[in-house]
């Protein structure tokens, strides 16, 4: 049985301020936005090579604005992506890796500033929030484990 993360339903308060946020900053392709009502609309977006969309919209979560956490965008070169963002007027902190070098605590406990000084996979992270307060992290994989 194949089971494929394909779509995360993101709570957003600002459908539109959102969307330019995925779209303008972040560099996500639109591939929907359907407006059926005043109280039903949808808007699907992907990051730039993800087979993973995010989706949100007025009517499509019952969580409150800003409430997911943890969200994870892999990267090549986590020093690279976040000099773009920051270009971009993303707001992000880091590099930083985790003080037990495994992953990472949830909010800034045992941050250790810097990428990984070995540059290993999987060990640098840095992060960022959308308007709302959804919370990203971006994750630096040159390498992957084996059968991933």
């Amino acid at each position: 049985m194949d089971l494929k993360l394909e779509v995360i339903v993101l709570p957003v308060a600002d459908v539109d301020r959102a969307k330019d946020f995925y779209t303008d900053r972040l560099g996500f392709r639109l591939d929907a936005d359907f407006a059926v009502d005043d109280g039903y609309r949808v808007v699907q977006l992907t990051p730039p090579g993800s087979e993973c969309s995010i989706i949100i919209g007025t009517g499509v979560s019952a969580a409150a604005p800003g409430s997911v956490q943890g969200l994870h965008l892999i990267v090549t070169d986590i020093e690279q992506t976040v000099a773009e963002l920051t270009e971009r007027g993303v707001e992000v902190e880091g590099p930083f890796r985790d003080a037990t070098g495994v992953f990472h605590h949830p909010g800034t406990e045992s941050r250790v500033p810097g990428a990984d000084p070995q540059r290993r996979s999987y060990g640098s992270f840095a992060a960022f929030t959308d308007p709302d307060g959804n919370g990203w992290f971006l994750q630096e994989v040159t390498q992957r484990a084996p059968g991933r």
